[in-house]
């Protein structure tokens, strides 16, 4: 648990000098730019919760991953967008992932924000 501790906080110490994206921008991204990699650092009781997750993310829990990690490894090439549920993990999560040499940006407001925007969308139409 007290390393838990210390990797939050050293995560967040990075978080917010971290590139960020809206969420019109990864809704678009997601139509258009199929070069990226969008990760997903929820828990896994909250990614098949009420706030599913995307489709083709790849779910990494933030508490797994400095140990997980490398499985990104192979995406090194590729830009990394990091989401959770409002911001917080993934923008610490982006920092800790910079950190390794990874390419990523964090998305503003999350999945809350993405399923709000999602919502919004559908009752326009």
């Amino acid at each position: 648990m007290k390393l838990l501790i210390l990797f939050i906080v050293f995560m967040i110490n990075f978080s917010f000098a971290q590139e960020s994206i809206s969420v019109d921008q990864l809704v678009e991204k997601l139509k258009t730019d199929k070069n990226f990699v969008l990760l997903d650092v929820r828990t896994e009781g909250e990614v098949i919760g009420q706030l599913k997750m995307i489709n083709g993310a790849i779910n990494i829990p933030i508490q797994e991953l400095s140990e997980r990690y490398t499985e990104l490894n192979k995406f090194k090439d590729k830009e990394i967008i990091v989401i959770c549920r409002t911001q917080n993990r993934s923008s610490a999560s982006s920092g800790f992932l910079n950190e390794k040499g990874f390419k990523t940006k964090w998305v503003q407001g999350g999945m809350v924000e993405y399923f709000r925007k999602l919502s919004s969308q559908d009752s326009e139409n």
